[in-house]
C-alpha cells in the first residue's frame, strides 16, 4: 500500500511539473515575486506567536514608556522595537503579524462560505434552468444594485446591535457572514454561465440516456469543468474581502477592538499621522497593501495561465 502510495505521489509530481501551469509560473517572474510575497505574509501570520519578537496583545508586557517611539533607524528608536511602537507600547512588528492572521482568517473563510453558496446555486440555476434560474438571478441582480460594503455594514451593525455583548467568536462570524452575502453573486453568475455551456455537451446527454441522477451529473460530471474560473475569481476575491474587512475595522464596526486586524491597527494610527508618528499608520498599510497586490497577481498570473487562448 505505501509503495502504490508514493509511485502515485511521485506520478502526480512528475505530471505537474511537466503540466502548462507550472511552465507558466516557472517563467514569470512578477508570479513567483508575487508567490514569495504572499507565502511569507501567509507563514508570519500563522506563525505569529513564534516569530515575532513580542506579543503586542499581552497587556502585562506593555509599557507606556515605550509608547510612541520610532523605528530603530530613527533618533530615539530602540533595537528592541524595529519598526517602533503605537500609542499603547505595543511593537509594530509584531501588531502586523498578529493583524495579518485575523485579516487573511476573515478573508479566507469569507471567500469560501461565498464560494459555497455561489458556486451551489450557480451551478443549480445553469443546470436546472426555467423558473429557478429566473429566480437565482434575479435575486443575484437585487444584490448587485447595492454597494457591497454597505450591505457589510448594514449586516455587520445589525448584527452587533442584537448581540451587542457577543463573544468574539459571534462577532467573528457576523463579519464573515457581512461580507459573504454580496461576494456568493459573482460566483453564481460565473458558474452558471460555465454550466449553460455544459448542460448541452454530448458527455451529459449520454449520462442522462444511461440515466444518471441529475445531483450526480452536475457535481461529479458538470462542477469539475466550471472550477478553472471560479478558482480565479476566488483568487481575485481574497484581495477584496481582505479589503472590505480593513474598511470595516477602519470605520470601527469590524473585528472586536481585543482582536486588532490591520484595518483597526491602520484606524489607530490615522490620529498619529499628523502629530508625526507616521510609522503607527503607515506599516499596517504597507502591509495590506503587500498582501491584496501579491493575491491580486496571482489571481491575474492563473488566469491567464488556465486560460489557452492567452498563452
Amino acid at each position: 500500500m505505501s509503495t502504490a502510495t508514493t509511485n502515485a505521489n511521485s506520478g502526480f509530481f512528475a505530471r505537474w511539473a511537466d503540466s502548462d501551469v507550472w511552465y507558466s509560473f516557472r517563467t514569470s517572474p512578477m508570479a513567483i515575486v508575487a508567490a514569495v510575497i504572499a507565502l511569507l505574509c501567509l507563514f508570519c501570520s500563522l506563525f505569529a506567536p513564534w516569530v515575532s519578537p513580542h506579543n503586542p496583545f499581552d497587556l502585562a508586557s506593555l509599557s507606556l514608556s515605550d509608547a510612541r517611539l520610532p523605528p530603530a533607524w530613527m533618533e530615539g528608536g530602540s533595537r528592541n522595537y524595529l519598526l517602533g511602537t503605537d500609542d499603547q507600547g505595543r511593537d509594530i512588528l509584531s501588531a502586523l503579524f498578529y493583524g495579518a492572521r485575523i485579516s487573511l482568517a476573515v478573508g479566507f473563510a469569507s471567500v469560501l462560505v461565498s464560494l459555497i453558496v455561489g458556486v451551489g446555486l450557480g451551478l443549480l440555476s445553469g443546470f436546472v434552468g426555467g423558473k429557478t434560474d429566473a429566480f437565482i438571478m434575479r435575486v443575484c441582480d437585487v444584490m448587485l444594485s447595492f454597494p457591497s460594503i454597505l450591505v457589510a455594514l448594514l449586516i455587520d451593525g445589525v448584527g452587533r446591535a442584537m448581540f451587542p455583548d457577543a463573544q468574539e467568536g459571534l462577532a467573528f462570524g457576523v463579519l464573515i457572514v457581512a461580507i459573504s452575502l454580496t461576494g456568493w453573486v459573482q460566483y453564481a453568475r460565473t458558474v452558471r454561465g460555465s454550466t449553460l455551456v455544459e448542460r448541452n455537451k454530448e458527455y451529459v446527454q449520454a449520462a442522462r440516456v444511461i440515466g444518471v441522477a441529475p445531483l450526480r451529473i452536475m457535481f461529479k460530471h458538470v462542477l469539475p469543468n466550471v472550477t478553472g474560473p471560479v478558482l480565479v475569481l476566488a483568487t481575485i476575491q481574497v484581495a477584496a474581502a481582505i479589503l472590505t474587512e480593513a474598511t470595516l475595522s477602519f470605520l470601527g464596526v469590524g473585528v472586536p477592538p481585543t482582536s486588532p486586524s490591520l484595518g483597526t491597527l491602520i484606524r489607530v494610527g490615522n490620529d498619529f499621522l499628523f502629530s508625526g508618528e507616521w510609522w503607527i499608520t503607515i506599516f499596517p498599510g504597507v502591509m495590506l497593501v503587500l498582501i491584496a497586490l501579491s493575491v491580486n497577481l496571482l489571481g491575474d498570473w492563473l488566469r491567464d495561465a488556465l486560460n489557452p487562448r492567452l498563452r
